[in-house]
């Protein structure tokens, strides 16, 4: 049982010593006193607006400091107890590690989770790039590997439109997953997936590299973040495509959504309703609409919706290689995984994480 919490409060050092860096704690340490002689000086008050933002980033440094000195104390102190190998303490180490635990899952969600929107369910898209059979089958199995996330994780999905493959596979399919913080897991998922492996529709039994793209947006729900003009849509509704899909319902109230000035086009086919078709196909333009206004007014150089980069070779955010080696690597982060069968089943996880971690580093 030694053994056990030996290893549990190592991982609490280790989880804190990333977070050291995530929060940039030795600057922030140094901010905070230069911030403090600001504030001393006589003409502090003289610009109220600017006084009130430096109090409120003071109040942040130190909030993100003191908590992270104090865990750090804490586990400090578990050490020490269970160094003295007292049975006694049993219990009460037990207690402590698990209340440290939770205290530090706090923490690291308050971290990670700073963006306006991360609580948010998330709109997913997966189009498979150029390679006709081959990149649809390999949409299919990355929108598979987030289906199988998502259950992992309890979350909801839904998928509200999907254009299947000539052959086999998905050439296009959007889907909500519906969960909390569903947007700030996800939200790094964004780029291009390229997949090397042995095809299965290959009858010479080649290596091909497949490519398909992800688009990760928030479902935005509050009202007056976007308004749209009716007279910028052109609205069509369809049948749903030959081979229906095999997520959604084959009927004749498909609705098909244009933004005129922008070109994005949204569409629908998971209802049986018309007018429900319609309604979620507008939900998820409001939600382009609104990523494209954010991208532009943080004036970006690529604008989510405008000039995108293709869905090929040297624009990949990660690669998941099957032959001749197993091998998942995040080309943004490094991070990568020999066990690339278990991440296309959904374990996904350690990505997440380390791109989060990423972000705050990046953020501090």
């Amino acid at each position: 049982m030694e053994k056990e919490e030996r290893k549990k409060v190592e991982l609490l050092s280790q989880d804190l010593e990333e977070l050291r860096d995530v929060l940039c704690i030795e600057k922030k340490r140094q901010e905070a006193v230069e911030l403090q002689k600001r504030m001393s000086a006589p003409s502090f008050w003289s610009d109220r607006e600017k006084a009130k933002e430096l109090i409120e980033r003071l109040k942040d440094i130190k909030g993100d400091v003191e908590t992270w000195d104090e865990l750090k104390k804490e586990v400090e102190e578990v050490k020490e107890i269970i160094l003295l190998e007292d049975e006694s303490y049993q219990k009460e180490i037990e207690k402590e590690i698990k209340r440290l635990e939770g205290k530090l899952k706090e923490f690291k969600i308050k971290v990670f989770f700073q963006g306006r929107f991360d609580e948010a369910n998330a709109i997913l898209e997966i189009n498979a790039g150029a390679g006709g059979t081959e990149a649809c089958d390999w949409a299919e199995m990355l929108f598979r590997m987030y289906f199988r996330w998502a259950e992992n994780k309890k979350f909801k999905l839904e998928v509200v439109n999907e254009v299947r493959g000539e052959e086999v596979g998905i050439k296009n399919i959007t889907f909500f997953i519906q969960g909390r913080r569903a947007y700030g897991l996800l939200k790094g998922e964004k780029g291009v997936h390229r997949l090397v492996r042995i095809s299965p529709f290959d009858a010479n039994r080649r290596r091909h590299t497949s490519f398909a793209s992800v688009d990760v947006i928030p479902e935005i729900k509050e009202e007056g973040e976007i308004e749209i003009n009716p007279d910028d849509l052109k609205i069509e509704t369809y049948r749903a495509s030959g081979h229906g899909g095999q997520h959604v319902n084959v009927t004749d109230s498909a609705v098909r959504i244009t933004h005129i000035p922008t070109g994005i086009t949204v569409s629908c086919q998971n209802e049986r309703s018309q007018y429900q078709n319609k309604q979620i196909a507008l939900k998820i333009l409001k939600a382009k609409l609104f990523e494209l206004k954010e991208q532009e007014r943080k004036k970006e150089l690529e604008k989510l919706y405008g000039e995108k980069k293709r869905i090929e070779w040297g624009n990949q955010v990660r690669s998941y290689v099957l032959y001749p080696y197993l091998l998942v690597k995040d080309h943004r982060t490094e991070f990568q995984t020999s066990n690339a069968k278990e991440v296309l089943d959904g374990d996904i996880d350690g990505f997440i994480y380390e791109y989060l971690k990423k972000q705050g580093i990046n953020r501090g």
